[in-house]
């Protein structure tokens, strides 16, 4: 189907960035956009704290959605090409997480490119995850259910995460959730077909792909390693049951859908929904349209059922 109205009307105001990409200003542009606390969706409670761990002290913020004895926590990572995005950006997307599934959202403040060397943020996303089963008592962790979620390059943390628990024996992790996620940074136009489908007039654009994960290549990320790309990852086997969600109208819908086929290939529960009418960026850009606001309800149901 075609782009959505109400996204192809606010797509077609979209300014196009001239000149070189200035992380300072951008990140200023996104933080002004945020809105006000009074403006969000209220919880039982939001509170800003400190995980210590051998990555350093890495901000987190977590949000409980609910009075219990006992909670399942999901650890989200925001999107922003390794570049953009902080806790206030995505604020919205964690408390819908936390809404929804009834998880204590634990999201990740992880170090951005380019002031940060690779593996940084990647470090700072799995000392998260593994600071949560260290300090389950504090968190009231029921020691069911962690799992780990991500949107666009949070995505990317989310695969490289969970691969990387898997090859160091931390069997924690129950499910992962990659929202259109950016998983081979090879950006040739002809490695899929998405493309050059989508390769203009859908917000973000093909051509960008470069420029905007510039900064995390030049942080020290290479492309052909499989914790910055990956779908280069040779053995799949033993990963946690995934979720992917992919967008119709999204230059990087294929590798997300690919992938997905292939954790089904090595024996991993998958399960890929193709978001029609969408464009990248759905969940956080336009998750206030019913159509979309399904994508909580959908990670809902899935780490609510049987995980790893």
């Amino acid at each position: 189907m075609a782009l959505h109205p109400k996204i192809a009307e606010i797509v077609a105001n979209l300014p196009h960035p001239e000149g070189p990409l200035d992380p300072v200003a951008m990140r200023a542009g996104d933080e002004a956009q945020v809105a006000t606390l009074a403006e969000r969706l209220p919880l039982h409670a939001v509170e800003d704290s400190v995980a210590h761990t051998p990555s350093g002290s890495v901000p987190v913020r977590i949000y409980t959605p609910t009075e219990a004895d006992t909670y399942g926590v999901l650890v989200y990572f925001h999107g922003g090409a390794f570049f953009l995005g902080s806790l206030d950006t995505h604020d919205h997307v964690a408390r819908s997480l936390a809404h929804e599934t009834g998880l204590k959202v634990i999201a990740v403040d992880y170090r951005l490119a380019p002031e940060n060397a690779f593996p940084a943020g990647l470090d700072d996303c799995y000392a998260a995850v593994r600071w949560v089963a260290e300090h389950g008592d504090e968190l009231a962790w029921d020691e069911k259910t962690l799992a780990i979620a991500g949107d666009s390059s949070g995505g990317t943390f989310v695969a490289a995460v969970a691969a990387q628990a898997h090859d160091d024996g931390f069997d924690h992790i129950t499910h992962q959730v990659l929202y259109y996620p950016s998983l081979d940074l090879d950006f040739d136009e002809d490695r899929y077909p998405s493309l050059k489908e989508n390769a203009v007039g859908y917000g973000m654009e093909t051509a960008g792909l470069a420029p905007f994960n510039a900064f995390y290549f030049d942080s020290g990320a290479d492309p052909a390693d499989p914790r910055v790309s990956p779908i280069k990852r040779g053995d799949l086997t033993g990963l946690p049951p995934a979720l992917i969600l992919t967008a119709e109208h999204d230059p990087l819908r294929d590798e997300g859908e690919l992938y997905g086929l292939r954790l089904r290939e090595a024996g991993v529960d998958a399960t890929v929904t193709r978001y029609a009418g969408a464009g990248h960026g759905f969940v956080q850009h336009f998750g206030w349209i019913p159509d979309y606001h399904t994508a909580f309800e959908e990670t809902a149901a899935f780490v609510q059922g049987g995980g790893k």
